[in-house]
């Protein structure tokens, strides 16, 4: 699974212009699943989004002391498929390594139940939709996650 973390002081997904999942201070995370991807996967990125230190401490406004958790942040989940494109070759990307839908969205919602399950506050987005996601990057901040680099 690959994940891009955005440390946000605010975001939202819109769904046909209604808004489905908005949060302030804490992360947006876009979430793609890939073929072969096990609920492994799914458990140890929502450990790492939870855990990760990105926040700064609470006297100062720099430095990345601490996490998700530790400044009582919300977390806005949403699916991403495109995270798994392949453009090596050519023009257009491939996506032949991402996950089958089903599979995908099994495992991009395990992630979710994962961050709900360590009392993060977590919206999502609404899986196979076209979205628009508006956020306000803080720092700015971007990480990128793959479960199969070892964190």
């Amino acid at each position: 699974m690959r994940a891009v973390l955005q440390r946000v002081s605010e975001a939202s997904v819109r769904v046909e212009g209604e808004i489905v999942g908005q949060i302030g201070r804490g992360l947006l995370v876009l979430v793609g699943v890939a073929d072969g991807d096990t609920d492994t996967d799914a458990e140890a990125l929502a450990t790492k989004i939870a855990d990760i230190r990105l926040f700064p401490p609470e006297d100062d406004d720099t430095g990345m002391e601490r996490s998700l958790i530790e400044i009582g942040g919300e977390a806005l989940v949403v699916s991403q498929f495109t995270l798994m494109g392949d453009c090596r070759k050519g023009r257009r990307p491939s996506w032949l390594a991402a996950a089958r839908p089903d599979e995908g969205k099994r495992l991009y919602e395990r992630v979710v139940e994962k961050l709900r399950a360590r009392n993060i506050p977590t919206e999502t987005g609404t899986f196979r939709t076209h979205m628009e996601v508006r956020l306000t990057n803080d720092g700015p901040v971007t990480i990128l996650l793959d479960s199969r680099k070892a964190f």
